[in-house]
C-alpha cells in the first residue's frame, strides 16, 4: 500500500461543520473526478486511524483539496482535523471510488455525500460540458448545504434542494420521496448518480426500481 505524507497548505470552515483542507500534492499522484483516498493524521496515536475522503480539486491541479464534514461529538478523526493548522501533516493512502462520470444524468446526494459530485461538476465546467445535468441535494437545514453558491452558479435551475428540518421559501421541504424523484427523472435511460448515507441509498434505489430505472444506469457510492 502506497503512503504519502503531505503538509496542509490551508484549512478553514466552508459551513458550520465542513472543513476545506488544501494540501501539497505528491508527484505523479493521480485520481479520477469522483474518487477518494483514505487519510490519516501524521501524529502519534492517529497514524493508523484511516478515513475515506473525496478529492474536491481537479486532477490537473498542483494541490489536493478535500471538503470534510466534521463530527466533534464522535471524538474521532474529524474532530482531530478540527485541531489541525497549516503545516500539520496528513498521510494519504490508496486512491479508490466507484463513482465516475459516464454521461449526462441526475445526481442525488445526501449531506456530505455530495463531495464526489463537487469534483465531477468542477471538471465538467472546466470542459464547458455541464449540459443538462441536475443535482438533487438533500440536507437538514439551509446552513448545511455545502458550496450552495457555487452549485447555483454551475447549475442554475438544475440545482434542486430539499430540506428535512427547516422550511425555507424556494426550497422543497421533507424527505426525498418517490414522487419527488419522479418529477425530475423524466428519462429513465439517463444515468443516475447517487451518494449518501445507507438508509437514504436504500430508499432511493427502491424508488428508482419502482420507476423502472435499470440498475445498470445507477452509479452509486455509500457515504
Amino acid at each position: 500500500m502506497n503512503q504519502h505524507i503531505v503538509r496542509i497548505n490551508s484549512i478553514r470552515h466552508i459551513t458550520h461543520d465542513v472543513l476545506k483542507i488544501v494540501t501539497e500534492k505528491p508527484r505523479h499522484y493521480n485520481f479520477t473526478p469522483g474518487q477518494a483516498t483514505e487519510i490519516s493524521i501524521n501524529k502519534e496515536g492517529w497514524k493508523n486511524e484511516k478515513r475515506p475522503f473525496t478529492f474536491t480539486c481537479l486532477p490537473q491541479h498542483d494541490y489536493l483539496e478535500f471538503s470534510i464534514k466534521t463530527y466533534p461529538l464522535h471524538k474521532g478523526v474529524t474532530n482531530q482535523l478540527l485541531q489541525l493548522n497549516k503545516n500539520d501533516e496528513l498521510i494519504l493512502h490508496d486512491v479508490f471510488g466507484a463513482i465516475t462520470y459516464l454521461s449526462e444524468g441526475i445526481f442525488i446526494a445526501g449531506g456530505a455525500g455530495v463531495t464526489p459530485f463537487i469534483c465531477i461538476f468542477r471538471y465538467l465546467q472546466s470542459k464547458n460540458e455541464i449540459g443538462d445535468n441536475k443535482l438533487i441535494f438533500a440536507n437538514k437545514t439551509q446552513g448545511d448545504i455545502i458550496l450552495a453558491d457555487e452549485f447555483k452558479t454551475l447549475l442554475g435551475k438544475n440545482f434542486i434542494n430539499i430540506l428535512s428540518d427547516e422550511k425555507v421559501d424556494g426550497y422543497a421541504h421533507g424527505q426525498i420521496t418517490e414522487g419527488f424523484i419522479k418529477d425530475y427523472v423524466r428519462d429513465t435511460k439517463k444515468n443516475i448518480y447517487v451518494c449518501g448515507p445507507p438508509p437514504m441509498m436504500e430508499s432511493i434505489e427502491k424508488f428508482l426500481s419502482n420507476l423502472h430505472v435499470d440498475k445498470k444506469m445507477i452509479i452509486k457510492e455509500v457515504f
